[in-house]
């Protein structure tokens, strides 16, 4: 496993691999302008594979992608619902393994996620928790709990391509 050092000096020699630019989308909004206060960043070992499953399993849309010299996605962002939300991740270094592939070698994380909760992930609110989670499922989403009702909202709790941990939950 790589020191904490040797990522850093990863992450800096990745982010020296590619240039700048003033993002824009092609509604002319700037890219980093959202009115989120909170904007999950998500590291993926295939970020290019996630993208595509995110958009396939959970309906997200593509907003932006950067890579770098490597073809590696360096910057991406999602939107998460029909309200704006989004969701930034990126291949942070060629070390990185997600969630699913840590447990599988490490016995404390394989106890950790044994339970079904979102012990590390992100919330998203959703019109339709019911048919949000037939289309997951249908997709090979890893369930880990089926569509409940109770307090806040109707909720369900998935596992995505490579173990990050996500809850839709019904918008209010």
């Amino acid at each position: 496993m790589a020191s904490p050092c040797s990522f850093r000096n990863a992450m800096c020699s990745r982010r020296a691999s590619y240039s700048t630019r003033s993002l824009q989308m092609t509604d002319g909004r700037n890219a980093m302008t959202n009115s989120q206060s909170v904007v999950p960043m998500i590291a993926y070992a295939d970020a290019v594979a996630a993208i595509d499953w995110l958009s396939d399993a959970f309906g997200f849309r593509e907003r932006e992608r950067i890579t770098g010299a490597d073809g590696t996605i360096v910057h991406a962002e999602l939107e998460t619902n029909e309200h704006g939300g989004i969701v930034m991740l990126a291949t942070p270094s060629p070390d990185y393994e997600g969630p699913r592939r840590h447990s599988d070698q490490c016995e404390r994380s394989r106890a950790w996620l044994s339970v079904p909760w979102v012990v590390d992930g992100v919330l998203v609110y959703i019109e339709d928790v019911d048919a949000h989670f037939a289309r997951s499922k249908l997709k090979g989403a890893r369930i880990l709990s089926e569509p409940e009702d109770g307090p806040p909202a109707r909720r369900y709790r998935v596992e995505d391509l490579e173990g990050h941990r996500w809850m839709f939950m019904q918008h209010p």
